[in-house]
């Protein structure tokens, strides 16, 4: 249990995916706009990791009892993009106002290398399934969480006067961004693996 802890600890603050490892950063600029796509967009994002762990997990086993583990890329892709579809379908059946919302960057979670880095990082570390899966968990809490802050840091610069002009748009948005990594490298140290 106190492995558990630790994993998640470390993979919200110490490594986030975005703030610490950079993974994920096109849906972290392009939705974290407004509040509810940050959070649809982070929830989206937590539910593929965790689903696509409890399904490349195994299939990494399979690969290598069959001594082809390395197509695990090529295969983790396509596992992700199967399930990055059936999220996508299932948002526009279920929920068609964030499907709306997240737009164009909801089939992009299918190239967010975060997704794929986790499943990744999982087998590379030698977790076991459920401490994958809690990996999976805890790196999908920390993107939300980053979206979440960022989205509160972008609603204060939107249309923010005192901005010298040659900074407004997406010069503030990086130099933000940026900050906010530095922050967050204040928690390094804090979990050891």
């Amino acid at each position: 249990m106190v492995k558990f802890l630790m994993i998640l600890l470390s993979v919200i603050l110490v490594n986030n995916c975005i703030l610490a490892q950079f993974l994920g950063i096109c849906p972290f600029l392009g939705v974290s706009k407004k509040l509810d796509s940050a959070v649809g967009m982070g929830v989206a994002v937590t539910f593929v990791m965790v689903l696509a762990t409890a399904v490349t997990w195994p299939v990494q086993n399979l690969l290598n009892s069959f001594g082809i583990g390395y197509l695990q890329t090529v295969v983790f892709i396509l596992v992700i993009a199967s399930l990055v579809q059936l999220v996508e379908m299932l948002l526009k059946k279920f929920i068609p106002s964030l499907h709306k919302a997240l737009g164009v960057y909801l089939p992009l979670i299918t190239t967010n290398c975060a997704v794929l880095g986790v499943t990744i990082n999982n087998i590379d570390y030698g977790y076991t399934y459920a401490e994958s899966l809690v990996n999976a968990l805890g790196t999908g809490l920390g993107f939300l969480l980053a979206m979440i802050i960022f989205s509160g840091m972008r609603s204060k610069l939107e249309g923010n006067t005192a901005i010298p002009k040659a900074f407004q748009g997406v010069p503030i948005v990086l130099v933000s961004a940026s900050i906010l990594s530095l922050a967050f490298m204040g928690f390094s140290g804090l979990v050891t693996l």
